[in-house]
């Protein structure tokens, strides 16, 4: 059946036709042609910029919608006269542009300089591409490093490692000798103290007992400082061309290890600028090492390059439109400078520890004073200085490192010395330049007079003369070439001269070849050479075979080593050698578990045959327990659930083991002074607990532990069933509180079921029902590992 046409009042259409014309053609002479151009960043305005009203122009006031190279500005007050739109002055600033001195006020947007506009009346906005020189945007940083410092979380404990290698050889002899650190640690810093000692046996002599302290060293580390201070004993610290010296005393200066996510040396900057909204792209040596995006303006990238030496990097900026520009840069990175404004100083004072590993307390008289400094004067430049003083004898020196742009890296230091009247001077110089395939480098040292430091006057003399040369190349199918040259002269010694030559060349994807040829300039019987064969049996079983000509005598060697896995396992090793008198072999056992390392082989070498085994592991005190782990060179974690046990624990996403009956578990190693993440399976928790959290941020101090909870807390709570004096459910959305207890109320749910986590051993429960207020009194009783079910209760007017 045909529908009837309906009656229809068209009279409000043809209306809004009419004015939807009449705007067209007011406005259709104030639209320009569409341009590619330019971009800029965002910033917000309001009507009010133009307090005039009318954008300072007599006409059509026009609230429009900007774009400004691609940035949306939001609505802003315009005039509309004589077919152009007009703003005034103090708009344009707010819009980002810097009109040039004498610019009439109001402007007529089509007039500004290099700009093009579109205005579209349908949408009411308007689009300006300008040049970035009309622009005043701010300049945006790309990829930043953080320097942000965690906060650490030291808890209170000891530590102790040990290492235990023991040996039964023949005749009747054995050896025992024991390495052992031990750490005292808290909020304040860490006390720790090495030592060995060594018993030996023989038929003749019985046991030979000794005992030796090494180190003792009490370290207060500041990190939001980024120093440390070390009292006990202690190594001065040195440049290139000084020499430490060990002393017992006070050290207090720059450690950067407090601080490892901040970046040290110089980092190359690509500057850039983008019309339009774009995508930035960087690439050095043809490899990726950022990518995001930028607003218009100029902009800064700062990265990390992967490379040591020089390079080459290429900046792709691809604007909204698609078009591609790419700049290019050289660019050097060396770890031989400091970044702009970064120092790196330290200062020690004490007396020198002589006989070192043979004497526990033996201590020079004379105090002595050590200073070491480095400074970023620029981004090309790292200035130094040294000095040392002690009875008798001063020493200073001073030097730098420079960058020389793309030719590679220069340092020189200069030292002067006075020891009781007798002066001497040392100068050093050095060169260094690194490729993709080609690295030179070269340098020394050479002392004049009588130059002595501290070092001297406990020891020997700083040599008259060392000097180094060493030249690579990478030819990728034939292989790596190293040639090198070493010149060393010591005070009445003659001069010592040795060139080398190695070859290095990758065999398929589990092979290699290497060569290397050692000789003594001065003595032309004095030479060595070696030839390798390396092969990856798979990805933990190697064979290696090799054979050696030294001083004309010649041996061979052929060894099969299965690594032991580092999460833990057994590995062994098996060697054959002959020639040279040196005939025999030496096989190997070892197993890696949690709680320690040890490894048991024999060796049968020439006339000497012995079996040996070696134990290695720590122990820690923390919480009240002692805990049994492998050696702990860093800093670790204890993890505490709680009391519960049984509950898998992550490190960095990675299963680490499961708590103990106690709820605790040692989680190692970790790294000082960073955020290490460690969670927990919420799943393997009773259900009957309340957690905070599964995962947290372990942030250890130097060689301490952190203990890290995830405030689990058990809870009494179950599902109780209330009804009414009827024996009826009570009603849906009741509202129901433990007495005594703060929080919002719970409700009750179908068939008067309520859910409570709050209670005790003795609970009153008020409830508020539509009907007025009841209340129930119980015992709870755990039962089972379950959410138990209590009920049905009644529900009664007065207090039961």
């Amino acid at each position: 059946m045909a529908r009837r046409p309906r009656k229809q009042h068209r009279w409000p259409i043809v209306l809004a036709e009419a004015l939807f014309l009449q705007a067209s053609m007011v406005f259709a002479c104030l639209a320009t042609n569409s341009s590619d151009a330019a971009t800029t960043g965002v910033v917000g305005l309001d009507a009010s910029a133009d307090p005039g009203g009318t954008g300072g122009a007599d006409g059509n006031a026009l609230y429009l919608d900007v774009v400004v190279n691609g940035a949306a500005k939001g609505l802003v007050r315009f005039s509309g006269r004589d077919g152009e739109i007009y703003a005034s002055a103090s708009i344009l600033a707010k819009l980002g542009f810097v009109l040039p001195v004498g610019t009439p006020d109001p402007i007529r947007l089509t007039s500004l300089p290099g700009a093009q506009t579109k205005y579209d009346a349908a949408r009411q906005s308007v689009t300006i591409d300008a040049p970035l020189q009309l622009l005043d945007l701010p300049k945006t940083v790309l990829n930043a490093p953080p320097n942000a410092v965690p906060k650490v979380t030291t808890s209170p404990g000891m530590l102790l490692n040990y290492d235990v290698y023991a040996t039964l050889g023949e005749h009747d002899t054995s050896s025992v000798n024991t390495f052992t650190e031990l750490r005292a640690f808290n909020r304040l810093g860490v006390l720790s103290s090495t030592s060995l000692a060594q018993s030996t046996y023989t038929g003749a002599t019985g046991w030979q007992r000794r005992f030796e302290r090494l180190d003792t060293t009490w370290t207060s580390s500041f990190p939001d400082d980024m120093l440390a201070l070390r009292i006990g004993d202690v190594l001065t610290d040195a440049l290139a061309w000084s020499r430490g010296t060990r002393v017992g005393g006070v050290q207090f200066g720059t450690d950067f290890a407090l601080q490892p996510y901040r970046v040290t040396t110089p980092l190359p900057a690509f500057f850039g600028s983008a019309t339009l909204p774009s995508d930035v792209q960087l690439y050095i040596n043809g490899m990726k090492q950022y990518s995001g995006a930028v607003p218009a303006g100029p902009f800064q990238l700062t990265t990390i390059p992967n490379i040591n030496g020089a390079g080459n990097a290429q900046l792709v900026v691809t604007d909204a439109l698609g078009r591609a520009t790419t700049l290019n840069f050289s660019l050097y990175n060396t770890q031989q400078l400091l970044a702009q404004g970064l120092s790196d100083w330290s200062a020690e004072l004490g007396v020198v520890r002589e006989n070192y590993g043979l004497n526990s307390f033996d201590y020079g008289h004379d105090p002595v004073g050590s200073a070491t400094w480095r400074h970023g004067v620029s981004d090309s430049f790292t200035a130094e200085a040294h000095a040392e003083a002690t009875a008798g004898l001063v020493e200073a020196g001073a030097g730098g490192s420079w960058l020389l742009g793309q030719a590679g890296v220069f340092s020189a230091a200069f030292a002067r010395s006075a020891n009781r009247g007798q002066g001497g001077s040392l100068l050093s110089l050095g060169y260094d330049w690194r490729g993709d395939r080609f690295n030179f480098g070269l340098g020394g040292t050479r002392a004049q007079g009588d130059y002595a430091d501290v070092a001297t006057l406990y020891g020997s003399p700083p040599p008259r003369v060392s000097a180094h040369a060493q030249i690579g190349y990478n030819a990728d199918a034939l292989g790596s070439f190293n040639i090198g040259y070493v010149h060393l002269r010591s005070v009445d010694q003659p001069a010592s001269r040795y060139a080398s030559a190695n070859w290095f060349k990758s065999v398929g994807r589990t092979g290699s070849l290497s060569l290397s040829v050692n000789q003594n300039l001065d003595s032309s019987n004095d030479r060595s050479f070696f030839l390798s064969f390396t092969f990856a049996l798979n990805g933990k079983t190697t064979l290696s075979t090799g054979v050696t000509r030294d001083h004309g005598r010649d041996s061979a060697v052929v060894d099969i080593n299965h690594a032991t896995p580092s999460e833990g396992g057994i590995g062994w090793r098996a060697d054959l050698r002959a020639g040279d008198q040196q005939n025999g072999g030496q096989a190997e056992l070892d197993y890696l578990g949690r709680y320690g390392r040890i490894a048991t082989g024999v060796n049968a070498l020439g006339d000497s045959r012995f079996a040996y085994a070696d134990l290695s592991g720590a122990l820690v005190y923390m919480e009240g327990h002692v805990f049994a782990a492998r050696q702990i060179d860093n800093a670790f974690a204890l993890v505490s659930t709680d009391g519960i046990g049984g509950v898998p624990v992550k490190l960095e996403n990675r299963p680490i083991g499961t708590t103990d009956a106690n709820g605790l578990l040692l989680v190692t190693p970790l790294n000082a002074y960073q955020n290490n993440q460690v969670a927990i399976d919420p799943m393997q928790l009773p259900a009957d607990t309340r957690i905070d959290r599964v995962r947290a941020l372990a942030t250890p101090g130097d060689r301490s532990g952190a203990l890290v909870r995830f405030g689990i807390t058990p809870i009494r709570a179950a599902s109780i069933v209330l009804v009414d004096a009827a024996n009826d459910p009570l009603p849906l959305g009741s509202e129901v509180l433990v007495s005594g207890k703060a929080g919002e109320p719970a409700l009750v749910g179908f068939d008067g079921v309520v859910y409570l986590d709050t209670l005790d051993e003795h609970n009153l429960l008020d409830v508020e029902t539509k009907s007025g207020k009841c209340h129930v009194r119980f015992d709870f009783h755990r039962s089972g590992d379950g959410i138990p079910q209590i009920g049905p209760l009644v529900c009664r007017s007065e207090q039961p």
